[in-house]
């Protein structure tokens, strides 16, 4: 049976000591330095063993250290800076931790020990013989050893000896010294020694090889620069030059029929060219500059089409509706053909989301025979995003515009600017102030790009905006463009837009043909109105696409071989309707006025609702209202109080809420909305419920015009509003209309509040 002890421990961070050797190591947490003064006032045996993570921050636990460590004299113990105790010890046998006891100051140590058996002389010979032989391959192979080390290892004649010493001498890891002191038979020992052995001699062998081919490929390198640039020296001598890529270069230059500037500027590229030697990283910029230049379009173009008839075809083919952005896309041509040049047109669709903005410019485009391109600014903070970065920064390249224009092959794409409500600033520069240049008809021929150095002619692209909302386009940017609002769509256009062009879209999509899959006239009646409450026709589109998702399971799954939807079967794909007809409660009210609003996705009913308390005058508004809408109060109480007692106003107080306050709500167009409501509750006369209003007020009552007027008469419609109160100044608005907004409803044209309370409030008496 194996002998037991117990004395004081001391857990080392990387590194393991090995019997019959001396070794010094640091020690700073108090456990251990109280652990070696124990071991110094006793025998000055002290138990040494390894941790098997660097970094325990949990404290020593028995699974947190190595199983075998070493039993060690301590010999000398000195204090350094910093709290540190330098430990000289002397390694004299193994030991097997069995447990640790953890007192007041430091830990303790069960161990059981470890005795090397005794072997002969002949074996002692023998394993030390092939060890030192072992050692001597080490040495040949470029293993760092000192000769005065393989001298005094050749002097050991006891092979455990031995083989510590060989594992402290030579430079090997402590885990590699950790797994020597593991091994407790020393026969064993002696053979997983002579396999580190020759390990340790394969990776220096492998290591050695490694340099040698590194070093090869660094001459041979070497060599080809000065054999390059001895080459480039004679060539010179004798009036000859490398002229594989340079020659390309002129012969590009040549072709592309640039602008007198732009070649100057190549030519003159070029020829620097020659005097950079290939390998400098000069070359590489020079040169993707010269490509980039040779790359871009200066003088292709293409044919417009110029046939009035054939363009009216397409656009109404590819759209239903947008009157006047066909219209002005018909007069863009019909100038071009009375004039062969002269400024294109800067145009700005503006409108709700899905509405077809961004799709109509590809249709443009074919219309009109141009190349189409499309620029994305949603996000963009960048200045160096449109005019590109300077060519010597690194990984510089041209602006989207530049890059634009590259991609379309031509001077004269059509280029769609999309999102340029969505363009943002910060440090590096302001976007938007850039694509002045890009959109001002007078500068645009001249515009420089940073990365070119030279003016580009923007002059002949045809640029076509998009925007959700107008009032968030820089000014600047606003007075340079032409704007043609695309509004939202009424029932009708949206049904006449998925039954000619999304269902076959969707169809085709899908890999369905006509007779696969069927639609009933009914049922796009029913997603419109239940499944979709949108200003444009992406839901609705989804919708459709989700129907043709469905016909292609069924399909491929063998269950059919086609699939009709009907209003019956409608549920059963699409589930049950997001939306009802609500029976919306039209009837008087004191103190509640129905107002119509825009909003970037559509118009809106704000309902409006004001309460009379006993106070001393004081105006509470409720319902995430912003700037504008809290001015527009101040000037309806204000308007209200010149119309009524102002004593009595004095004594109460006046709570407007609009409902909802989730949402945000803003805009300059409430305030007769406002005045209505508040005269309602002072006076306790009812509002008719199937009245809805829309305009500003001033403080004398003047009633002012508001836009997106379209919007606001489709949500009334919506709402089953009989009677609409709009500005009188927004008559000319209504032209504009088509019967299917106005049917049903009466549009009355009012210039002050005192008509507006006429129409709305309710007099005793009456029997509106």
């Amino acid at each position: 049976m194996k002998d037991r002890c117990i004395m004081p421990m001391v857990a080392l961070r990387g590194m393991t000591i090995l019997p019959h050797t001396t070794v010094h190591f640091d020690i700073s947490r108090k456990e251990s330095i109280e652990a070696v003064k124990m071991a110094m006032a006793a025998n000055q045996n002290l138990f040494v063993i390894t941790q098997l993570d660097k970094d325990n921050s949990q404290g020593i636990q028995l699974d947190s250290l190595q199983k075998v460590g070493c039993v060690v004299k301590v010999r000398q113990m000195i204090k350094i800076p910093k709290n540190v105790v330098r430990v000289l010890v002397e390694g004299e046998y193994r030991g097997e931790l069995v447990r640790i006891d953890s007192n007041a100051s430091y830990y303790e140590a069960e161990l059981e020990l470890w005795k090397d058996a005794e072997l002969n002389k002949e074996q002692e010979e023998a394993y030390c013989s092939a060890l030192l032989e072992a050692v001597r391959s080490c040495y040949d192979a470029g293993v760092k050893i000192n000769p005065v080390v393989l001298r005094k290892l050749a002097r050991i004649k006891q092979a455990g000896l031995l083989m510590d010493a060989i594992m402290e001498q030579l430079p090997f890891s402590y885990e590699k010294r950790q797994s020597v002191l593991n091994v407790e038979d020393i026969r064993e020992r002696v053979t997983h020694v002579l396999e580190l052995l020759q390990s340790e001699r394969e990776i220096y062998q492998i290591r050695k090889e490694l340099q040698e081919q590194t070093k090869e490929i660094v001459e041979k390198n070497q060599r080809e620069y000065v054999l390059r640039e001895q080459q480039k020296l004679i060539q010179e001598e004798l009036g000859e030059k490398d002229t594989s890529d340079i020659e390309e270069y002129r012969k590009k230059l040549a072709e592309i029929h640039a602008p007198e500037e732009v070649e100057a500027k190549l030519a003159k590229e070029i020829r620097r060219l020659e005097s950079i030697p290939v390998t400098s990283s000069e070359s590489t910029v020079s040169r993707n500059y010269i490509e980039t230049l040779l790359e871009y379009p200066w003088n292709q173009f293409t044919e417009d089409n110029c046939n009035l008839e054939e363009a009216e075809a397409v656009l109404n083919r590819d759209h239903y509706g947008l009157e006047k952005v066909k219209e002005r896309v018909l007069d863009f041509l019909a100038v071009r053909n009375m004039v062969s040049e002269g400024n294109s047109p800067i145009i700005c669709l503006v409108g709700p989301p899905g509405t077809g903005k961004t799709s109509i410019a590809r249709s443009i485009a074919t219309a009109v025979n141009k190349e189409y391109v499309r620029i994305s600014l949603g996000g963009i903070r960048d200045e160096a995003e449109i005019r590109g970065h300077r060519k010597t920064y690194v990984g510089a390249m041209p602006g989207r515009i530049a890059t634009a224009m590259m991609k379309a092959g031509v001077k004269n794409p059509l280029m769609l600017l999309d999102e340029v409500d969505k363009l943002s600033s910060d440090y590096k520069g302001d976007p938007s102030s850039a694509l002045l240049e890009v959109l001002d008809s007078e500068q645009n021929c001249k515009f420089v790009d940073h990365f070119f150095e030279v003016p580009i002619d923007l002059s002949q692209v045809m640029f076509l905006a998009t925007a959700n909302d107008a009032s968030q386009i820089p000014k600047p940017l606003l007075d340079r463009m032409e704007i043609i609002e695309v509004s939202s769509y009424t029932q009708n256009e949206k049904y006449h837009i998925a039954k000619e062009f999304l269902v076959e879209k969707q169809r085709k999509k899908h890999g369905l043909k006509a007779r696969q899959f069927q639609l009933e006239d009914a049922v796009i009646d029913a997603i419109i109105e239940g499944y979709t409450r949108e200003a444009g026709v992406r839901n609705l589109e989804r919708q459709i696409a989700t129907l043709c998702r469905k016909a292609d399971r069924v399909i491929a799954g063998g269950q059919r071989k086609s699939l009709k939807i009907t209003t019956k079967n409608l549920q059963e794909y699409l589930g049950i309707p997001k939306y009802q007809k609500e029976d919306w409660d039209l009837l008087p009210k004191v103190g509640i006025v129905t107002g119509l609003a825009w909003t970037s996705v559509g118009g809106d009913t704000l309902s409006i609702e004001v309460n009379i308390m006993p106070g001393t005058g004081k105006l509470e508004l409720t319902g995430n209202l912003g700037d504008v809408m809290k001015e527009s109060a101040q000037i309806a109480l204000s308007c209200v109080r010149s119309m009524e007692n102002r004593d009595i106003l004095k004594k109460q107080d006046i709570h407007i809420h609009v409902p909802e306050g989730a949402v945000p709500k803003d805009g300059p167009s409430a305030g007769i909305t406002m005045t209505t409501a508040i005269y309602s509750a002072v006076t306790n006369q009812k509002v008719r419920g199937d009245i809805a209003m829309t305009g500003e007020v001033t403080l004398r009552g003047r009633v002012l015009p508001i836009g997106g007027l379209k919007e606001k008469l489709l949500a009334a419609k919506n709402h089953g509003i009989k009677e609409v109160l709009i500005p009188v100044q927004n008559k000319k608005d209504i032209s504009e209309l088509s019967e299917e907004i106005l049917g049903g409803m009466q549009i009355t044209y009012v210039s002050d509040m005192q008509e507006v309370l006429e129409r709305a409030i309710i007099q005793k008496g009456s029997s509106v």
